[in-house]
């Protein structure tokens, strides 16, 4: 594929808020329609390490739009990575509701694109986007989801197991303190009640937030893997 283009973009969601996204394609896609990716923020916003995870998907040859999650309360919200705090203002806000309106919105705006295939769309989230990338799949037909160390599913959408219609990549790290074993067991016991397909991974020796380089607790070697998987999972199902 030829370089990325990349922009912000604004979408209109149901509720009348406005909400920017950050998008990035392949510039010369040989004339195809490829297929779309939902990418969803950790707890600090749409930076610039989401950001190059959306150029670094869209490289391999995808439409990813990445949405400002925060855009009701905290518009173009970013903190580093040591700064929680000014984070959970906005983390605490967020509603079931609005979090499926914004997928819907991002969902359409895929589906509009002139790039995407309208029929091909995936997801993909990690930490506070693990949650709503869980969500995507129980309220949208998506080809895939990935869910990297989403906290609160255990917590919060136990009971929308029921309306998995994706196959799903569950992404762990072994020594994360906040999404513990029992939680990821309550999870996959859930999935498993509803026969419903999906691939679990404990990176044994990873934390939370393991995929991210920017974060102190970046592993080099699980992050590396999790990538590949990401790719052939994607792949597999969409028949890429």
């Amino acid at each position: 594929m030829s370089r990325v283009l990349h922009q912000m973009i604004q979408v209109s969601v149901a509720d009348g808020t406005k909400m920017d996204i950050y998008e990035a394609y392949p510039q010369d896609r040989e004339g195809k329609h490829l297929p779309g990716v939902m990418l969803f923020q950790e707890a600090f916003g749409v930076n610039d390490h989401i950001r190059e995870v959306a150029r670094r998907i869209a490289a391999e040859g995808y439409v990813v739009m990445a949405p400002e999650l925060y855009h009701r309360t905290g518009p173009g919200f970013v903190c580093s990575y040591t700064e929680f705090g000014a984070a959970s203002k906005h983390l605490q806000a967020l509603t079931l509701q609005g979090l499926e309106q914004d997928i819907q919105a991002t969902a359409q705006a895929l589906r509009a694109h002139p790039a995407a295939d309208p029929n091909a769309l995936v997801s993909i989230g990690f930490c506070l986007g693990g949650r709503v990338s869980f969500l995507a799949a129980t309220i949208l037909p998506l080809r895939a989801s990935a869910c990297f160390y989403g906290g609160g599913i255990a917590e919060q959408l136990l009971d929308r197991v029921p309306n998995i219609q994706t196959p799903l990549l569950l992404c762990w790290g072994g020594q994360d303190k906040h999404i513990t074993a029992d939680k990821i067991q309550a999870i996959t016991a859930a999935l498993d009640a509803q026969q419903k397909d999906y691939v679990n991974v404990v990176f044994s020796k990873a934390d939370h937030g393991f995929f991210c380089d920017a974060r102190a607790s970046y592993h080099p070697v699980s992050a590396a893997a999790a990538w590949e998987l990401v790719k052939i999972f994607f792949r597999q199902h969409l028949n890429k």
